[in-house]
Parts: C-alpha cells; structure tokens; sequence
C-alpha cells in the first residue's frame, strides 16, 4: 500500500519532506520518496489519498499504568488530599487504587487505555501494573487485550515487597512466566511477538537489595530489560541515604545493575553523580513531564542528560494518555525551568516520542518510517492556519496538534485507525464497562 500525503517525517531528526509517501508491505516500510514517484514504480499498489496531511513514525509511550485510568476523578481520602509525594502513595494510591484493584478492573482499563493512545497516534507502549488482588494471570489478561487491539507492547508486573512476603514472590513469579510464555510463542528465530514482557520493581523503598538483585538476575537469564521507578520524588533519596547509605543510582551501580539492560523511570531528584551515572552506564530513562507535576515530584533534569548522551523515552504514566500533550508539556516545562527558550527543541521532543522510546524500551527498527522499519504510522492533519514550511513543521505538530487531528494509524502495517474511527471498537461500550470498574473501584476503597 502507498500512503500519499503533503508531507513526510521519516524520523525526527531528519527534515519533513514535502510531496513525499512511504510504502509497506508485510508488516514493514519498503520504500519512502516523492508521491509521484512511487505511484509510477508502484501501479498496482493500494494508494492511499492523505492529502492535506502529514505522516509520521506512531508514538511509543515508554511509560505508562493503563490502570490508572480508574482513578480520574476518585474521591480524595478522608482527611484531605496528598501533601507530599510519600503521602500521595501511603494515603492515596496504594490503599485507594493498587491494593483494590482485580483483573476485571485492570483489564477494563487496559482496553480504554489502549483505544485512547491509539486514537492520538500511539503504536506502542510500556504498561507496569501493580495490584496484588490481580495476581496470578493479569498479565495474561492484558496481553489479550493488547493483542486484540493490534499494538505493540512491553507488559509487566511491579513486583514488591510492601505487601509482604508472599505477593512479593508471587510478582516475581508473575513477571518470569509472562516472560517466558512470550519467548515460548516466538515466531521466527530470534523474533519477538507484538506483546513481551520486562521485568520489574518499584523501588529502593519498597524492595530491598537481595529482593533487588534476584529480580534483576531473573530477567538477566531472560534476556529482557529490568525497570523500576527512581527518584520520582525526594523522599527516596534521603530514604536510599539514611537507610542504604547511598542515593538510589548508586546503590543500583553498587549492585552491577546500572546499564544498559535497565530501565529507570521518573529520574526528577537526582544529584549530580547520579546524572552522571545513569549517563555514563547506559542506563535507559523514561520521563513523565505532566505526571511528575501531578504529583509533586519535580522536574527531572531532562535536558541535562540529553547532553550528556543519554538514551530517553517519552511516557504518560497513565496520566494524560495523548503524547501530543505529553510532548507538548517537555517542550515547554524545561524552557521555564532553565529559563532558556533553545532549550529542548520540537525535534529532541518528537525523537523522545518515537524512536528515543523504542530506544528505552529495547524495540527494534521502531520509530522511523526507513524502509526495513516497522510499519508504525499515523496520519495527522496538517491544516494549520499558518503555511507548513521544511523548517516550522515539527514545531506545529508538537505544539498545535492533539488526538483529534489523527486520521489514521496503522501498526506494523495494519489499520487500527481508519478516518478518526478505532476499529473494531464499540466506544460507548468501552466507556460503559471502564465506567463500571472504576466505580467498583471507587467503592471498594
């Protein structure tokens, strides 16, 4: 199929090309040039009209908690709302979310979820679930749900030690079968299905070392990444330091954990030797610009370890699910932090949106429309009131678009989006059910 619009991004840090198109065929990109062109080389092609439209890599939301969902709008605990960020997990969303959560709640969210990031041009995602009252087989749920829904996905399950002893093994034990019944359904060698899984804890705080070390050594054995949150706000650190003896980064160095088979998540309050740790050793990081002010937690030094090489994805966090807001809100909160307008450029923004989350999550050949890359695609409207130029257009896009200007999508060369409509969802039907569960939720708690 040739997909035909005014304009082209083949990644983000390449030019917009104008008048250009891209082929695919099996699941890939075969061929990118001007419109005309491929529909001389390619005359048996279904052609595609994207006229007045700009196509583009589908974003990778590199972080997020689909279950998350159930929780806008809950009223707040008795007593008032959080007051800092250790009150915002003790008060609130560990005894009001996590600990009242099942698979029939998780699930439902899971599929709302997945509809909502479809529909704002996301093809792939990272989802960390924690809900001891889900264990065993939500992951396993989920998966049907993602796969039903066409995305690609990483799953897994935050394991923990805060609800005792035996919902600690049992996460553990969550994670490595999820794992390794993904690796069992490979199909090709060395190929990995869609949906895989990570392994993962939630922090220095929650997890102690030795809990620490034999999950980072079960995904070793795997093959897989490790992820776990770090410094989301300040209370780990001087947690890490008055318990641990070093800061969160450091204890991860200590460890042998710190590289590039890791995932840290959040990275707001860090000193400086932990900037330059997680740069210097490879550690994948993923940032939450409008979830880490949700929370109060800060914000994360984004810019400072972009310089410093590191590898960064864009996520939600289960917050705001449309990653032109997510964007939007890197693009503007690191310039008022440093109080410098050159700060985190539109391009560095959509990189961190596309082929920066690929990076993060250890997908391959994601994130770029080049020919032998995943056919990841959405098709956004670019009627801006202003003329489209080379120089302006990434900057339009991260600035003046949302989820109501993406026409189409496609994942790995399959529509999932089709003129504004997910198919083969019955939104008022999703609505109804994820309405239910939270309220289940809501009422639970």
């Amino acid at each position: 199929m040739l997909i035909l619009p005014d304009w082209l991004i083949v990644a983000a840090d390449q030019p917009p090309l104008a008048g250009h198109g891209v082929r695919t065929a099996g699941g890939l990109v075969t061929d990118v040039g001007p419109n005309i062109d491929l529909m001389s080389t390619y005359p048996d092609d279904l052609q595609v009209d994207a006229e007045g439209h700009v196509v583009l890599p589908g974003f990778v939301n590199a972080h997020t908690h689909t279950y998350g969902t159930l929780a806008h709008g809950i009223p707040a605990p008795a007593g008032g709302g959080p007051t800092d960020f250790w009150s915002f997990l003790a008060d609130y969303w560990w005894p009001l979310v996590e600990d009242a959560l099942d698979i029939e709640m998780v699930t439902a969210a899971t599929n709302w979820a997945c509809v909502e990031m479809l529909r704002s041009g996301t093809t792939s995602f990272y989802d960390v679930v924690e809900a001891p009252n889900a264990l065993p087989g939500v992951l396993a749920a989920q998966r049907a749900i993602v796969e039903d829904r066409g995305l690609r996905a990483r799953l897994s399950f935050e394991a923990t030690e805060r609800a005792g002893a035996d919902v600690a093994k049992r996460s553990l034990a969550e994670n490595v079968e999820f794992i390794d019944s993904c690796h069992r359904e490979t199909d090709g060698p060395g190929r990995l299905p869609h949906v895989d899984g990570l392994m993962c804890w939630h922090t220095t705080f929650t997890c102690s070392i030795d809990f620490i070390a034999e999950a980072f050594a079960l995904a070793a054995e795997r093959g897989v990444l490790s992820h776990a949150h770090c410094n989301e706000g300040t209370f780990e650190g001087r947690w890490a330091e008055d318990n641990l003896g070093m800061r969160p980064v450091e204890v991860y160095d200590s460890l042998g954990i710190a590289g590039p088979r890791f995932q840290a998540s959040q990275c707001v309050q860090l000193t400086d030797r932990e900037r330059r740790l997680l740069a210097e050793r490879g550690v994948r990081i993923t940032h939450m610009p409008l979830a880490n002010g949700e929370v109060g937690g800060g914000i994360a030094p984004i810019p400072e370890l972009a310089t410093a090489g590191a590898t960064i994805g864009l996520g939600s966090d289960g917050y705001i699910n449309d990653l032109y807001e997510v964007m939007r809100g890197a693009f503007l909160i690191h310039k008022a932090r440093l109080q410098d307008p050159q700060i985190m450029p539109a391009r560095q923004v959509l990189e961190m949106a596309t082929e920066g989350g690929a990076r993060a999550l250890g997908m391959d050949r994601v994130g770029r429309l080049e020919p032998g890359w995943a056919a990841d695609v959405q098709v956004v409207d670019a009627s801006f009131p202003t003329p489209v130029t080379e120089h302006n257009l990434i900057e339009q896009l991260v600035l003046w678009r949302n989820g109501s200007h993406v026409r189409d999508v496609l994942v790995a060369g399959r529509w999932r989006v089709r003129n504004h409509e997910v198919l083969d969802a019955d939104i008022d039907e999703l609505q109804a059910k994820t309405r239910e569960q939270a309220t289940r939720l809501w009422t639970r708690s």
